[in-house]
């Protein structure tokens, strides 16, 4: 059986699955997105990420194109058809289809919905986390409501490159301040010389991320201290250990930072050990 994509009420093949051309995510990345982990074909930290979806949607005026129940089902439904039991699940959520004008369309018209399933090698995953990655610094270039999980992407999308042709992973935004603001998909940590782990606080022009507030909870269980507290690429590079959180990274250790060595230049305990309660918490709540 070949891939299979949810689009608009039907299950079609992927090569198949296509969205009007006056799709107002395509025109005007009017649009917002959700992306679940999945663990042994069920969905990770479900809450978290319902939650944020209709948070989305209401900043953004986008009525729910369904009940969560409904929604669920679909999700569900679109993983057993592709048959992926360790993956990701990317969910799509538009305006809908009208006529092009800046304005919103008329009342009433249907948010066009877009569910997709790709598989995760976990076993490349933690070779990857075994090993560390690296990250780059950028200035800071996008919009004031980067709280809003929307489909306009593209300063991440060069960010992104930008980090491939460095030979790095990931890329960490810098204010006009100095300070790291998140990665282009991820959020960043570090643990500090007195050994805090700080992450940038919610309250900041940043995602917020599903997998990080529950690292936070996971933390603070654990023992540790947690400052949601900026830091700087400095500080960074200064700290005892370095890592970033997202439903595709989990806990991902970051060993350099534009090319220089983060604390010895290898994975730490701190993340390896909220890499594994993490895991073990996502297992336990996937729906």
């Amino acid at each position: 059986m070949g891939k299979i994509t949810y689009v608009n009420g039907r299950f079609l093949p992927h090569g198949q699955a296509v969205v009007h051309i006056e799709d107002r995510g395509y025109q005007f990345a009017d649009a917002v997105y959700e992306v679940w982990a999945l663990f042994d074909g069920k969905l990770a930290d479900p809450d978290g990420h319902f939650e944020r979806l209709k948070r989305s949607l209401g900043e953004l005026s986008i009525d729910m194109p369904m009940s969560r129940a409904a929604l669920t089902m679909v999700l569900k439904e679109t993983v057993r058809r592709n048959r992926i039991h360790e993956g990701l699940v990317y969910l799509q959520v538009s305006r809908g289809v009208a006529t092009r004008d800046h304005a919103f369309p008329t009342p009433g018209t249907p948010p066009a919905v877009v569910v997709t399933v790709s598989r995760v090698d976990r076993a490349a995953a933690e070779a990857r986390a075994a090993k560390g990655v690296g990250v780059v610094t950028t200035p800071e270039n996008r919009w004031g409501r980067c709280d809003i999980k929307t489909v306009g992407l593209l300063p991440n999308a060069l960010a992104k490159q930008m980090a491939r042709e460095a030979g790095a992973v990931e890329a960490w935004f810098v204010d006009e301040l100095g300070f790291v603001t998140e990665g282009a998909s991820s959020n960043a940590w570090i643990i500090d010389g007195d050994g805090v782990l700080r992450t940038r606080d919610a309250n900041a022009n940043i995602l917020r991320g599903v997998t990080r507030l529950s690292v936070v909870e996971l933390a603070r269980k654990a023992g540790l201290k947690v400052e949601e507290r900026p830091f700087t690429p400095a500080e960074a590079l200064a700290a005892q250990e370095a890592f970033i959180t997202g439903a595709g990274t989990l806990v991902l250790p970051v060993v350099t930072i534009d090319g220089k060595p983060v604390g010895s230049g290898k994975p730490g305990p701190v993340a390896a050990r909220l890499r594994r309660l993490y895991i073990e918490r996502a297992k336990a709540s996937a729906i």
